[in-house]
């Protein structure tokens, strides 16, 4: 007899009891059913959501401050008010900010020295809007591999209560069933959740980084020609 037609018969011999049994399980109660693989999977779940929101806020809020920022920068610099100027972007405590708090700082020297040292503090702030964005994408990698750690040690389960019954029934397969599909399902899950996340976030931090390089270029130009 192969292993396909002993679960076949096992099925059928215990059909009536199962469409007679009405209960059901929870989402607890399949993710304790997932065995102890389930536990990191589970960190990772909550390691990701935490970092996600950080992170998205941290960008919105940087997002709105941005374009009033430059505004009212430019507003100062053409009506001659450098120290309110520099005020303002010492009070502003966003990427942009920072950045042209930099600049403001060198104002007299030369342009291009300028420049060079906002480009140099642009970087630095790029860098603390990509923080802990990597952590996404580890989470995205390495749920799914949990979870097909889980499926190995639910096959193995299988297999070993197998020999130790030395005969095949529904009974000792189903459990190893439920440790194989709940963590893959799991894991997949998280992973694909983490994914999405770290895409977003990265569509925002290119969108801010977008927003310092255009509001770096008008303060350039406005340095150069006021009047315009």
């Amino acid at each position: 007899m192969t292993l396909l037609q002993a679960i076949t018969d096992s099925l059928t011999a215990q059909g009536p009891t199962l469409a007679s049994d009405p209960g059901g399980l929870s989402l607890i109660e399949l993710l304790i059913k997932g065995g102890w693989v389930m536990i990191p999977i589970v960190l990772l779940f909550l390691m990701a959501l935490y970092f996600f929101f950080e992170r998205l806020m941290t960008l919105n809020r940087a997002g709105k401050e941005t374009s009033r920022f430059q505004g009212q920068l430019t507003n100062l610099i053409r009506s001659g008010d450098v120290n309110s100027a520099r005020t303002l972007a010492n009070n502003t405590h966003t990427p942009a900010g920072t950045m042209l708090n930099r600049g403001l700082k060198l104002l007299g020297k030369p342009i291009d020295e300028i420049e060079r040292a906002m480009e140099s503090a642009g970087r630095l702030e790029v860098y603390k809007l990509e923080r802990n964005l990597p952590i996404l994408a580890i989470v995205a990698g390495i749920a799914p591999m949990l979870g097909f750690v889980g499926t190995i040690i639910g096959v193995i389960k299988i297999f070993y209560n197998i020999s130790l019954a030395n005969s095949i029934n529904l009974d000792i397969i189903a459990g190893g069933l439920y440790q194989k599909l709940i963590t893959s399902a799991a894991g997949l899950g998280v992973g694909i959740l983490a994914h999405l996340g770290h895409n977003y976030l990265s569509i925002l931090v290119d969108r801010e980084i977008y927003k310092m390089e255009t509001t770096a270029l008008s303060f350039i130009d406005t340095l150069q020609d006021p009047a315009a």
